[in-house]
């Protein structure tokens, strides 16, 4: 693990490093350091003004400064020269608490606290388009049922093994790519890995998706609902829970229901007891609502849950468990802070540990046939306003995120939602010219 990144430089001829911090709306940012200037950064950091992004901070407020974590150091496979170093904010040598990383330290940290290590993996989706979005990249990608189209992934064979050789080089073990069930639309695999490891490496993987698809003159977007009519962008969570030492799986219990242990049980039944709260971190743009509310697509399912449910090996409600010792939260799309997404997993889980939560009953019905037959789950908010209110009506919830992070949050998105509110659609002009 490299602690030295004056030294990393030196062995791995870098010549320049980006030290980087991601903002409340998930918005990467970063300061192009040269290698010389880098041993200064990492003691000192790197100056920002954090009233420039998406932060509740005011031009007033002295320096933020982001300090490299040499631990996340990632040489750029495309551009070899440069590296990558995620960092922790700080500001009049305190923790930035609204700071996504930091929150998310401040979580793993509490479950080492509870002899606890969660691990994670996502599933990123996103679809390659022409330079300016307007539309799917390849003209010949309209099947009705895309999903794992041979011919479709390999016309993009030059992006997708461009990504996943990169992935090789840095052994994160990706072990399949795919096209998904939208028309120009991709889901690569890597292994799982500890949460802030996977925050990390999610972190970097949209940068390189983009990064890379620009080189070859396509647009990558993670966002949820780029094209009506088709399916959206998820991005699935799979967890388990760990001892300290890594290696025993705390959530497997071959003699319970679906092999899942009583903490595992109490873990899930956390998120369960959380979601319409959680929705607001995991689904947390205006466009969300458009995936998880969605009629059906063209392919015929939206692979996106409506309601608060949980089943086995079945991908129609909320939550899955397709094999021993793990769940799978389809909840969160691709817009998703990948620090927050990792944080508020492990925040409802730990409450739901803490107080022994019941996830209620399980349902191993087909959700998007029979789902009008579910008695008393709720429905998931229908919009990011209902979602905003029902994470501030959380305060168990906003406690264990961090009551400074939680008030940023809800200030920032509340005014994101007023701007979206008050602009005119063409919709309304559509409908109501001549009311």
């Amino acid at each position: 693990m490299t602690q030295d990144l004056a030294a990393f430089a030196s062995k791995n001829n870098i010549k320049y490093f980006m030290v980087t911090y991601t903002d409340l709306f998930g918005g990467q940012r970063a300061k192009l350091v040269p290698a010389q200037a880098i041993a200064g950064m990492q003691k000192d950091g790197a100056g920002f003004a954090g009233f420039a992004t998406w932060l509740d901070l005011t031009p007033a407020h002295p320096d933020m400064l982001a300090m490299p974590d040499p631990a996340s150091v990632i040489q750029l496979p495309w551009k070899p020269e440069v590296a990558w170093v995620a960092s922790n904010c700080v500001m009049e040598d305190q923790e930035v608490a609204q700071a996504p990383r930091n929150v998310l330290n401040k979580l793993v940290a509490e479950a080492a606290e509870m002899g606890l290590r969660v691990k994670t993996g996502v599933e990123a989706e996103f679809f390659l388009l022409t330079p300016d979005g307007a539309q799917i990249s390849d003209s010949l990608d309209t099947a009705e049922k895309p999903c794992y189209d041979q011919q479709a992934v390999m016309r993009r064979y030059d992006v997708i093994a461009e990504i996943c050789d990169a992935m090789l080089e840095m052994g994160w073990n990706p072990y399949q790519n795919d096209h998904e069930d939208a028309n120009g639309q991709f889901e690569m695999n890597w292994d799982f890995d500890d949460a802030l490891a996977t925050a990390d490496k999610h972190s970097f993987f949209k940068f390189m998706t983009r990064s890379i698809a620009e080189k070859h003159g396509l647009r990558a977007t993670f966002m949820p609902k780029p094209i009506m009519g088709l399916t959206g962008n998820g991005c699935h969570a799979h967890i388990s829970v760990w001892d300290m030492a890594g290696k025993t799986n705390v959530f497997a219990d071959k003699s319970k229901e679906l092999g899942l242990s009583d903490k595992g049980r109490a873990f899930l039944g956390g998120i369960m007891k959380h979601a319409s709260a959680l929705a607001a971190i995991t689904n947390p743009t205006v466009n969300s609502y458009k995936r998880i509310n969605a009629p059906r697509t063209v392919s015929g399912a939206t692979w996106a849950p409506n309601s608060i449910t949980w089943t086995g090996n079945n991908r129609t409600h909320m939550v899955r468990v397709p094999g021993p010792g793990r769940f799978e939260l389809r909840l969160p799309d691709g817009a998703v802070n990948p620090y927050l997404l990792q944080a508020v997993i492990i925040a409802a889980g730990l409450d739901g540990v803490r107080t022994n939560a019941d996830p209620g009953k399980r349902w191993d019905i087909d959700m998007y046939k029979d789902g009008h037959k579910v008695k008393g789950a709720p429905k998931l908010p229908l919009n990011l306003l209902d979602a905003l209110r029902a994470y501030d009506r959380d305060p168990s919830l906003k406690s264990a995120m961090g009551d400074e992070f939680s008030a940023a949050f809800l200030k920032l998105k509340h005014q994101e939602w007023n701007s979206y509110a008050s602009h005119l659609t063409a919709w309304e002009k559509d409908n109501t010219l001549d009311i």
